[in-house]
């Protein structure tokens, strides 16, 4: 079945709504702007501070000399926030299917890739958002990369959002009730944030438990951290691009086939019925 050929204008006017509705949503809810600055300030201000003492740090790449441990931890913050933003943009999607304000979207004539593509793409546009909000806020913490280091991660950002993003929308196709979703959250998040190289290399890892740093190797999530990381600090990563790039396609591939009612989970539970 050909798909209906649209003006420029109408997918344009089509994003625009998408857009606005995801913006107005994170306006409305305030406390998500600050629960996803206080995760990482947090860790930042306290955490940090208290690991310096015990964690020191060798010169790692991208880094051209010794650097404290919250220099480090930031880009790796970064992508926390990303990687939560990412979650709770799909547990509206779990939110709005309950609702049933979800068929009013797929229904549309646009192509399915381009409704959640768009969905997918606003939120990252918010976690961007609330990532610079951090990064100005670490500034005055005096974790001060390059300049141009602000300017050279915003490509950076937005692949990696557009990665952790369509990871919670694959995770999102396959569970149907909003009290399901909060736990598979938890079991996500946590795991690929803790066992990654948001909060220690990967070489210190394998020091101490080289299972833990083939796990860590294994997670996308590292990736995306040490691609902000390098970007961060006018530096080149091509494993790092490769792989979230590679995991963007798979997952987001994944949540279109998912979502799609003649092939995915949905229509296997209809005939099921």
């Amino acid at each position: 079945m050909t798909e209906r050929r649209f003006p420029p204008s109408a997918w344009t006017t089509a994003f625009r709504g998408i857009a606005w509705r995801e913006t107005l949503r994170f306006v409305q809810q305030r406390g998500r702007f600050l629960a996803a600055l206080v995760r990482p300030l947090v860790w930042l201000f306290i955490f940090a501070a208290g690991f310096r003492a015990v964690l020191g740090l060798s010169i790692t790449p991208p880094y051209q000399t010794y650097v404290l441990y919250e220099v480090y931890v930031t880009p790796g913050l970064v992508a926390m926030i990303q990687l939560f933003n990412g979650m709770q943009s799909s547990l509206s999607m779990v939110y709005d299917r309950e609702t049933g304000a979800m068929r009013t979207l797929l229904v549309s004539p646009f192509p399915r890739w381009f409704l959640l593509g768009s969905k997918l793409m606003a939120g990252v546009i918010v976690s961007i958002i609330q990532a610079y909000t951090f990064l100005a806020i670490a500034w005055f913490w005096d974790i001060r990369p390059p300049a141009w280091g602000y300017v050279a991660v915003f490509p950076a950002l937005v692949l990696s959002g557009l990665m952790l993003g369509a990871l919670g929308l694959f995770l999102s196709s396959a569970i149907r009730q909003l009290e399901n979703f909060a736990g598979v959250m938890n079991f996500v998040i946590f795991p690929m944030f803790f066992a990654s190289s948001a909060l220690y290399p990967l070489w210190r890892m394998n020091e101490s438990s080289p299972l833990l740093h083939d796990i860590c190797a294994a997670n996308p999530f590292t990736y995306a951290v040490e691609l902000i990381r390098f970007a961060l600090y006018l530096e080149w990563n091509g494993l790092a691009l490769a792989v979230v790039a590679g995991c963007l396609a798979v997952f987001f591939g994944g949540a279109v086939f998912m979502y799609d009612p003649a092939k995915g989970l949905w229509g296997r539970r209809k005939e099921r019925g």
